[in-house]
């Protein structure tokens, strides 16, 4: 199955260079690009692309609120996109705010051409990828100045025990592997439990559902290594 991928940026140099390397994968397929967040959410009505590869900062339209619009759609339009942002150190808060508004990870401009293609096909097959020691410094550091969200804080009592260790475990950067050995269980045990998590908690990935650890107050920063 081919992936079909809408790369955003403002810079056409970036565009054009991601393009090119995904291009040349068998399994995707760059099916267009756009300069703005305005002009990414036409094309995606367009083309409809699997994943969108989403600039943080860009004119017109930013990437944060063209997500939230791209995985908020009007009623009715089942279409969203996987959306994984391209960002750099110094606009955390964005990356922050992008994994609650759902985007399902995000990658440093900077990542070798190799990391870039795994990360689309790791998007594009539901997984979140969370560079998990980044996206729990990014996350701590901006829980540690909100209080406990009451909403997510009542969801966290809807879970089992057991998916509650589970749920901590995720927020940790566990993969299913690590879990399943840490718990004694089969791996597909851990991943029926990570479904039924994100069911309970509305969480779209794994990255909302660090997201929701963090804010129901279930996981507190630094308690995550």
């Amino acid at each position: 199955m081919t992936i079909r991928v809408l790369v955003v940026d403002d810079l056409a140099m970036i565009r054009a260079g991601f393009g090119a390397l995904l291009d040349a994968q068998p399994d995707i397929e760059v099916v267009g690009e756009a300069g703005d967040g305005e002009e990414a959410i036409a094309r995606c009505a367009e083309h409809r692309p699997d994943v969108v590869l989403m600039d943080v900062r860009m004119p017109v339209l930013d990437g944060l609120a063209a997500t939230r619009r791209l995985l908020d759609p009007p009623p009715g339009d089942p279409y969203r996109p996987r959306v994984l942002m391209l960002t750099t150190f110094d606009i955390d808060d964005y990356v922050y705010d992008a994994l609650a508004a759902g985007a399902s990870g995000f990658l440093l401009k900077d990542a070798p051409p190799a990391d870039l293609v795994q990360a689309v096909r790791v998007v594009a097959a539901g997984e979140a990828l969370l560079a998990p020691r980044v996206t729990r410094r990014l996350i701590e550091g901006f829980v540690r100045s909100r209080p406990p969200v009451r909403t997510a804080e009542g969801r966290v009592h809807g879970l089992t025990p057991r998916e509650t260790e589970v749920l901590v475990l995720v927020a940790r950067g566990r993969s299913n592997a690590e879990i399943a050995g840490e718990l004694y269980l089969a791996e597909q045990t851990v991943k029926t439990h990570v479904s039924r998590i994100l069911d309970k908690t509305g969480a779209r990935d794994r990255a909302q559902a660090i997201v929701f650890a963090y804010e129901s107050g279930l996981v507190k920063p630094g308690e995550a290594d």
